[in-house]
């Protein structure tokens, strides 16, 4: 991956605003999806971007080690895609508000990566990339749900060094699994996948190219 591209901030947003799908192709990113996974449930998830010493930076939670599903892991803000939610980026806009105390009105959507199936969990996420052009503002941690709020700069995660990955096989499929591992952090599951999906999409060369809407479908 090119590093250098993810020091230079205007780019790289102007770079996410072009190729990140619109917000209102949602509904048809996740029916191309849906169509073959009649019974997921529909989730969506925010990727909070800020700028911290002229560097962009990507948040991260931990989850609480009390909780029955996935304690303990590294995530981003969201759930599950509620009956009052009029699209999944109000869903992933209220779970981090939530979860974290993020000010909606701070964060600038700028689009959509596409929607991730976890098998083992049954989701279909819609990862929403956001811009916070003030930063994250004052936040209060949801402490059932999250342990910890942590931020990682975009050319540390895009360091070869951190990053594998590994063929897992699973109902006679064998499937690729992407791990970061950064200090203490080991990104993986469905939040690796989705990093790795973004990663790509930054540091991809400079002539255009339309973003795949196909899913991975992948066990979490």
């Amino acid at each position: 991956m090119d590093v250098l591209n993810l020091t230079n901030t205007v780019a790289l947003l102007q770079r996410l605003r072009e190729r990140l799908a619109p917000v209102e192709a949602a509904e048809t990113l996740v029916d191309q999806v849906e169509g073959r996974q009649d019974n997921a449930r529909k989730a969506a998830v925010l990727l909070p971007l800020f700028v911290d010493n002229g560097v962009l930076q990507l948040a991260f939670i931990r989850r609480a080690s009390s909780l029955r599903a996935h304690s303990g892991e590294i995530a981003f803000p969201g759930g599950k895609v509620e009956a009052t939610d009029t699209s999944v980026v109000m869903t992933a806009l209220r779970e981090a508000q939530e979860e974290i105390g993020l000010d909606p009105t701070l964060v600038e959507p700028l689009g959509l990566l596409s929607p991730v199936f976890t098998v083992v969990t049954n989701y279909l996420i819609t990862p929403v990339v956001g811009f916070l052009p003030q930063g994250l503002g004052s936040l209060k941690l949801q402490e059932s749900e999250v342990a910890e709020l942590f931020q990682i700069s975009l050319p540390a995660l895009a360091d070869p060094a951190i990053a594998y990955t590994e063929h897992w096989s699973r109902d006679g499929q064998t499937r690729i699994v992407h791990f970061f591992d950064y200090e203490t952090y080991r990104i993986w599951g469905a939040t690796g996948r989705i990093l790795a999906a973004f990663l790509e999409l930054c540091t991809q060369p400079d002539t255009p190219t339309q973003l795949e809407t196909s899913a991975h479908c992948f066990p979490q």
